[in-house]
C-alpha cells in the first residue's frame, strides 16, 4: 500500500490542485529518501519549475515539468517520480496541516500561490526521484503492462500471466509482468473470479484468464471510484482516507464467512509470504 488505486487517487487530485503552480522552493528534511539526485541538484533542476501534468505509471506518482516544451531538442523535460511504497504519500498543504501530520514531512515543495507541496513517509520507505525524459522511459520501461490499459486485451493478458509457472497470485503481484498490482487487490481479483492464489499461473484456461482480467479491471475501477482503501496511513492529496475497504470481500477477513458461499474464509502466508486470503470451497 498504496497500490495502484491509491496511486491514481492522489495523480488525479494533485493533477487537479498544482497542475499550473510554479514551484517558488524545495526543502528536504528527509534527504535519505531521495533517489538520482543529491539535495543541491535536486533544488537546482526544480526552482521556479511549473508543474504541467500529474500522472500514475504502475505504482508511481509522476509530476511532469515543463511538458509545453515537450518537443524541443534540448528539453531536459525533469519528472519528479514518487513511490510511496507502505506509508507514503502526497499531500497539498494550505497552511492547515497540524504539527503531528508535518512531523513526517520528507519533502516540501513550496508554490508561489503559498500553498505546499508535501511528501509524507511516516516510515520514510517510499522514494523521492529526479529523472530526465530519457531516464524515466528507461525506467518505466522495465514495469509491465497497465491492467487497466485498454489494449491489454484477454490474449494480452493471457500471455503476461499463463507464461508463469509461479502461483498466480505472485504473477499478479510481479511490476514486471502487471504494473501497480498489489496484495489487496490480487486477493480481490482471484476471489471474484473464483480461483485458488496458490495454483500455478500456467494452468490457468483462457477463458479462466479472461474471467480474471475482467475482474481485476472491475476491482480496480471500483477501488479508484472509493478513492483507494484506508487502513493505516493512506490518504489522497487533500488528507481524506479512502473508502473502499467496506467492499473488501477477501483482504483481511479471514476467519470471516465468505460472501458467496458462507464458507469461512481461510488466511494463509504460505503462498508469498504475505497476507493471502481466500474461500477453499469456492476459488479452485
Amino acid at each position: 500500500m498504496p497500490e495502484l488505486p491509491e496511486t491514481e487517487t492522489i495523480a488525479r487530485d494533485l493533477h487537479e490542485m498544482v497542475v499550473g503552480a510554479v514551484i517558488s522552493g524545495v526543502a528536504v528534511p528527509r534527504p535519505d529518501v531521495l533517489r538520482e539526485a543529491n539535495v543541491e541538484g535536486f533544488e537546482r533542476a526544480l526552482l521556479g519549475q511549473p508543474i504541467r501534468r500529474v500522472w500514475r505509471r504502475a505504482k508511481l506518482i509522476v509530476l511532469d515539468m515543463d511538458a509545453h516544451l515537450e518537443m524541443a531538442a534540448l528539453d531536459p523535460a525533469w519528472r519528479i517520480v514518487v513511490q510511496p511504497r507502505f506509508t507514503g504519500g502526497l499531500v497539498v498543504d494550505d497552511g492547515t496541516l497540524n504539527e503531528t501530520e508535518r512531523a513526517y514531512v520528507c519533502v516540501t515543495f513550496t508554490l508561489a500561490d503559498g500553498r505546499a507541496l508535501h511528501y509524507r513517509d511516516v516510515r520514510r520507505l517510499g522514494t523521492v526521484a529526479l529523472m530526465n525524459r530519457a531516464r524515466f522511459t528507461a525506467y518505466s520501461g522495465a514495469l509491465g503492462a497497465e491492467p487497466l490499459d485498454p489494449t491489454l486485451d484477454d490474449a494480452a493478458f493471457s500471455g503476461c500471466v499463463r507464461e508463469s509457472r509461479q502461483a498466480i497470485k505472485i504473477a499478479l503481484m510481479d511490476q514486471k509482468r502487471l504494473a501497480g498490482v498489489g496484495n489487496i487487490y490480487a486477493n480481490e481479483a482471484l476471489w471474484r473470479a473464483g480461483i485458488d492464489p496458490s495454483r500455478e499461473a500456467s494452468s490457468l484456461s483462457l477463458g479462466e484468464c479472461a474471467t480474471l482480467r475482467h475482474e481485476l479491471r472491475a476491482v480496480l475501477a471500483a477501488s479508484i471510484e472509493a478513492r483507494g482503501t484506508s487502513f493505516r496511513d493512506y490518504r489522497d492529496a487533500r488528507g481524506e482516507r479512502g473508502t473502499f475497504v467496506g467492499q473488501l470481500a477477501a483482504y483481511g477477513r479471514a476467519g470471516e464467512p465468505c460472501r458467496r458461499c458462507g464458507r469461512r474464509l481461510v488466511g494463509t502466508h504460505a503462498v508469498d509470504g504475505r497476507s493471502t486470503v481466500f474461500c477453499a470451497g469456492c476459488q479452485r
